[in-house]
């Protein structure tokens, strides 16, 4: 069952009581929260995902919920609550599905330890992935969504998980985060594009969130091969250049966009190694989107050629 299936109320009775249990990728979610924007982002930009088996399994166990004391009436604030700890401390109530997106990531990022997470988007054609590693401000977000709606797959905008067994790259299909100008470079770019309400005054500024599209959530089960390692930069007024990197600083670089490769020991140093060597590695610079789709379907071409 997927979550557009529920009506208003049912979403809400489940919000608001046991839980609502959310599959993203390979990962269920149980969330709780009596806070609109929360119930409002979720049926928005999660409507193709599925229901998580009440009775099964449930990764990660998650409310958002108002911040108690005078914080109830004076500048509201939300808090996120994980096992009935609150790692964060609270945001205003306006941020709170920001805040639950940032919060699903942690959940991930700091618990999952069986693949290599990196900081990066991962996009997929013909079978092949480019993993787009990038510290925060790089473009990375703004690239990944303008690149899913010019024929390539999404496979996640932020995390980019890597079978330390064999390899492959697991799809976690969830909204492309969006902030500040980008917001407006993809309106333009994706009229068609569904997005959350602004949370204005964020700590990364205003932010927003883009739904997936719906055949990229239905196929997040295919995981795909590593062929790209391609660096994004945006870089205002600059033309399209994709030039060619060191593996041996692809790999330093891929290290300081990795989540928990101190945690992993060898078998993570192999995982980004064998990463590295499977792809042919880049730094892009980029303007403007149309340029930079067509950069990246000029890879793809020359690799099924």
């Amino acid at each position: 069952m997927l979550l557009h299936e529920l009506t208003d109320r049912q979403r809400l009775q489940r919000l608001r009581g046991d839980g609502l249990g959310l599959r993203t990728g390979p990962f269920s979610f149980r969330i709780r929260s009596r806070l609109a924007h929360i119930d409002q982002g979720l049926a928005l930009l999660y409507a193709a995902n599925a229901l998580a088996d009440d009775a099964g399994f449930i990764d990660f166990d998650l409310s958002l919920e108002p911040a108690g004391g005078l914080r109830r009436w004076l500048r509201p604030q939300a808090r996120f609550v994980f096992d009935g700890q609150s790692p964060f401390e609270p945001l205003p109530a306006d941020h709170a599905y920001p805040l639950l997106e940032w919060s699903m990531n942690w959940c991930i990022s700091a618990h999952i330890h069986d693949q290599v997470l990196l900081h990066s988007a991962v996009v997929e054609r013909h079978g092949m992935a480019a993993v787009l590693p990038a510290p925060p401000g790089s473009g990375k977000s703004t690239l990944c969504a303008g690149l899913i709606h010019r024929g390539w797959r999404l496979l996640s905008d932020e995390l980019g998980m890597v079978s330390m067994d064999d390899g492959l790259l697991t799809p976690l299909v969830r909204p492309v985060s969006l902030k500040n100008e980008s917001l407006a470079v993809i309106q333009r770019f994706v009229p068609q594009a569904v997005f959350n309400r602004v949370s204005v005054g964020t700590s990364k500024g205003s932010v927003t969130h883009m739904r997936a599209p719906a055949e990229h959530v239905a196929r997040a089960h295919e995981r795909a091969r590593p062929r790209w390692l391609v660096f994004p930069r945006y870089l205002a007024g600059a033309a399209p250049t994709m030039a060619a990197r060191s593996r041996a600083s692809s790999m330093i670089e891929l290290g300081r966009n990795a989540f928990n490769y101190s945690a992993l020991g060898r078998r993570g140093f192999d995982t980004l190694a064998d990463l590295v060597c499977a792809c042919d590695c880049y730094d892009f610079s980029y303007s403007n989107l149309d340029d930079a789709v067509r950069c990246f379907d000029a890879l793809a071409a020359q690799a099924v050629a």
